[in-house]
């Protein structure tokens, strides 16, 4: 396994003491940041004031710019990549002990389903949202300074309320993800069905966004997401279906299924079916029969 510098050694380096169980950033200017990748000591909340960061997060490239923000666990690794000059960020770094003192149930930031991802979730809030994380860090520091009697349980309720209002976010943002994915399985289904109705006398992309009433480029998006090609690939692995079903009638001639299925010629028909198959439609008929 890589060995990694830990979150608390990096601060150090850099003059910030990190070794109660909560920390809570001022949002100034900071002169320097670790070149180094490093592994997180604690449960921690980053939200971007102004500004954008690129950063790795597990071997994953992200953009985190003004109202984004991080929420991530123990041990997910994080290097940052290119930092912008007005960058300021907002940190709150906390143990998970401290906060489930006196708590009944143990698995409460667990039940909170935080992470979109393994360890870690990267959102974009909006302002007002934004505003209601920044008012509850900028309270927890107010209050972290105090001595009194209760002043643990009040971080630890400032804490509690900032990863609620969190979670609501991040659930937000699943939920807009599944829309999405609904939007974009409904519109590959509509492509398809276009496809079998048109695929001998169109087989340029552009025709099936028209129809779909959508950008060619979003159609792109929407079968990339799909399939993981592109409409031009599917396009032509229906014609190749197609042909292929053809090729098996013998009482087809190769010119009339090259008609059949919109080529201007027999050699252009046989350019795209070796192009694919490496075969000539003729070769491959013969391969069908033997």
């Amino acid at each position: 396994m890589k060995a990694y510098e830990s979150l608390n050694e990096t601060l150090s380096f850099y003059g910030v003491r990190c070794d109660g169980a909560y920390y809570i950033s001022s949002g100034e200017p900071i002169i320097e940041f670790p070149k180094k990748t490093f592994r997180m000591d604690f449960y921690a909340f980053c939200i971007c004031v102004s500004g954008s960061i690129d950063l790795e997060i597990d071997n994953q490239q992200y953009s985190i710019a003004r109202n984004g923000f991080l929420v991530s666990a123990p041990s997910t690794i994080i290097k940052f990549v290119n930092i912008n000059k007005d960058f300021r960020m907002k940190v709150l770094f906390f143990d998970k002990t401290f906060l489930l003192k006196n708590m009944a149930n143990p698995f409460f930031i667990e039940k909170l389903s935080l992470f979109n991802k393994s360890t870690f979730s990267v959102i974009t809030s909006d302002e007002e949202s934004a505003l209601q994380l920044f008012a509850l860090l900028n309270y927890l520091q107010k209050q972290s300074g105090r001595k009194d009697r209760f002043i643990e349980d009040i971080i630890r309720t400032i804490i509690i309320n900032l990863l609620l209002e969190t979670a609501t976010l991040v659930d937000k943002e699943r939920d807009k993800k599944t829309e999405d994915n609904h939007e974009v399985n409904s519109l590959f289904l509509k492509f398809h069905e276009l496809l079998a109705e048109h695929i001998s006398s169109h087989k340029d992309v552009q025709f099936y966004a028209d129809r779909l009433f959508i950008t060619n480029k979003y159609l792109i998006v929407v079968v990339k997401r799909a399939t993981g090609k592109t409409p031009h690939d599917i396009i032509n692995n229906t014609l190749l279906k197609e042909a292929s079903v053809l090729l098996g009638n013998p009482e087809k001639t190769i010119s009339q299924i090259a008609s059949e299925i919109g080529f201007s010629s027999t050699s252009s028909f046989g350019r795209f079916f070796k192009k694919y198959v490496s075969l000539s439609p003729q070769e491959y008929r013969r391969q069908q029969h033997i």
